[in-house]
């Protein structure tokens, strides 16, 4: 019985292999070659190109021209089409050796790789450092912020809080809660210069502050309208006015269902006894450290760039105006924020940020 042309045996090193893997798992190499990555694995595994093209969704000749390449070319082979030209002045080991030393070690002088210093160490031009750095979509300059929940009940409030955006209750408002304190009234030391031709708008590095207010807001999810208040101070007197506002501007037979982070002030004893006077209230806190659940941070990030952040105020008030005005203009045209992460998707997401960081420690 015929069982089609004999393929090359394909075995992995250990070294190999953790590249594979960590090519396999990541989130911001190119889709194309974290799948190539994914078909040697299985190859190496023992699995047939059929079975492989089928847990894919490609084509068998498509598994075999990737696998093919591995053989020939290792892992640069998984990158691009080869092209014409001069042949390749490194050698896999060197390219290997280069991105090892970027993922494994820091130079002596500094906290992370830069082109030159790794160009002097391996004795390989900076240009070929950049090539293989951005093949492989390596960036030691760069860093990105993260910090995981401790909350126990974690799971319970992402369900319940999720479930609200894709689900509401019938006959109930879903608000997300929450205030921007400290915006500084800031004005420039001297007078902007306007955009033009050729050049960018200019200000000073410098800057005078002539006080600062607390935005609070509460945005109503199905609709993306937002209800605004600015206050001098942030206390929960300021938090319970506003609390008073909402229940005055939503229609006394529907529920408020009230997303809130865990600021003390949100829990304070007079909050509490309030709300318990108030029972069409329910209030979801979102879990420790996990205040981007709330969607109205996605509106304060809207507020932020589009109007504080480049303005120049000479008062508070003229800040307070500004921020009305925003409000004003966003409500005529609302448009409600589009939640497409499921539990299980954030939940996923967790879990592989929970494995890379066992997999840095020592």
């Amino acid at each position: 019985m015929k069982t089609g042309r004999p393929k090359k045996h394909l075995t992995l090193t250990d070294e190999a292999r953790d590249d594979l893997e960590s090519l396999a798992r990541s989130r911001s190499m190119p889709h194309a070659l974290v799948q190539r990555a994914r078909i040697i694995l299985f190859a190496a595994a023992g699995e047939t190109n059929s079975a492989i093209a089928k847990k894919m969704g490609v084509s068998k000749p498509t598994v075999g021209i990737w696998r093919k390449r591995y053989i020939d070319y290792g892992l640069e082979g998984l990158h691009d089409e080869l092209k014409p030209g001069r042949p390749r002045t490194i050698s896999d080991e060197q390219v290997a050796t280069v991105i090892r030393k970027t993922l494994k070690t820091k130079p002596k002088k500094g906290t992370h790789w830069a082109v030159r210093p790794m160009a002097e160490s391996t004795r390989i031009s900076k240009s070929t450092i950049h090539r293989i750095w951005t093949a492989f979509g390596l960036q030691p300059h760069r860093r990105k912020t993260f910090k995981l929940s401790t909350d126990p009940f974690f799971v319970e409030k992402v369900r319940d809080i999720v479930g609200l955006y894709l689900s509401p209750p019938d006959n109930a408002v879903v608000l997300g809660v929450d205030e921007k304190s400290q915006i500084q009234a800031l004005d420039r030391t001297q007078p902007v210069l306007p955009i033009g031709l050729g050049y960018v708008e200019g200000v000073t590095h410098d800057y005078v502050r002539h006080g600062t207010t607390t935005l609070f807001v509460a945005l109503d999810i199905a609709n993306g309208t937002v209800m605004t208040q600015c206050k001098r101070k942030h206390r929960h007197q300021e938090y319970l006015a506003f609390l008073k506002h909402i229940d005055e501007e939503v229609p006394e037979e529907l529920d408020i269902h009230a997303i809130v982070d865990n600021y003390a002030t949100h829990k304070h004893a007079k909050i509490k006894r309030w709300l318990a006077r108030h029972p069409r209230w329910h209030i979801h806190y979102t879990p420790t450290y996990a205040s981007w659940l709330n969607q109205v941070e996605i509106w304060f990030n809207l507020i932020t760039q589009q109007a504080i952040r480049r303005g120049t105020f000479s008062s508070v008030k003229e800040l307070v105006t500004k921020i009305q005005q925003y409000t004003d203009n966003y409500n005529r045209h609302p448009r409600p924020f589009a939640w497409t992460a499921t539990v299980d998707s954030i939940l996923a997401k967790i879990e592989r940020l929970c494995q890379s960081i066992s997999g840095t420690q020592h």
